[in-house]
Order: structure tokens, then sequence, then C-alpha cells
């Protein structure tokens, strides 16, 4: 089988739990950083696949959890744009499993070529930094 990559946010405990769950599956892959990664347009667009662009996006980014970003608004390229040039800005984790890809950890082309089994009450796209009485992280995203 192709080998996974799972870019993360490091020290985001939303992507230590689902790689937790990963392994707990008797699945072995390759961290990489998401922040670090030089990404191109072209090559970001791949782990979307049809989704809405709002639904690219981090959605407990600063920006986009305050508003300021207006994510339903933008287009395709505006969305890249952002993203390239701010990466914090990506929903996570990204997925690469050979040529599948996907964005979250939710059902999708990569998740489900694994057999990975998600519970939802286990709530693993969430980010658990923003429950009440939590201290969010630096530079949240």
């Amino acid at each position: 089988m192709a080998e996974l990559v799972f870019y993360e946010k490091s020290g985001c405990v939303g992507n230590l739990k689902q790689q937790s769950l990963l392994r707990s599956q008797g699945i072995e892959f390759v961290i990489r950083d998401l922040l670090s990664e030089p990404w191109s347009a072209e090559r970001l667009r791949r782990y979307f696949a049809d989704k809405p662009v709002a639904e690219w996006f981090n959605t407990t980014a600063p920006a986009v959890r305050s508003g300021d970003l207006p994510i339903d608004d933008l287009s395709e390229a505006e969305a890249l744009a952002m993203m390239v040039s701010n990466p914090i800005l990506i929903r996570r984790p990204l997925l690469k499993l050979g040529e599948l890809r996907q964005s979250g950890f939710v059902p999708g082309a990569v998740l489900e070529a694994l057999g990975v089994e998600l519970v939802p009450s286990e709530r693993l796209q969430e980010c658990p930094m923003q429950e009440e009485g939590s201290i969010p992280c630096e530079g949240l995203g």
C-alpha cells in the first residue's frame, strides 16, 4: 500500500487525537508540518475535491472565527491564494495516500481507502481547545 502522509499543525491536540486513532487501527503514517510545507495553489487544490470553498477553511483560524474573513464569498482562486500565503487557514489535517487526497478528519477518499472507522461521538474534527474553559493555542487554527 502507498505511504500515508498526515499534514498537521505541530502541537495541535486534535491532530494528536486523530493520529492516535490511526495508530489504534494499525495504520502507519508519515507526519509533515502543514504550516512549513511549500504549498502551491495547484497542489493544494487537489485536497478539497468537490467540497464548497467555505469547507476548505479551518473554522478555528482567528481570521475565520472572528468573521474578518468572509469565506462564503471567496472564489477558489482567492481562497487558494490566501491559504498558500497563510496555511493556518487550511482545514486540517491534509491526508495523502498515493493519488488520493482529502482535507479534514471526516469520511473521504483517503480514510475510506484505509478502512478507518470514525465514531461521531469522538468529535475528532473539532478543536478540543475551543471547549468552554480551555486555553486556546497560540496562533490557533
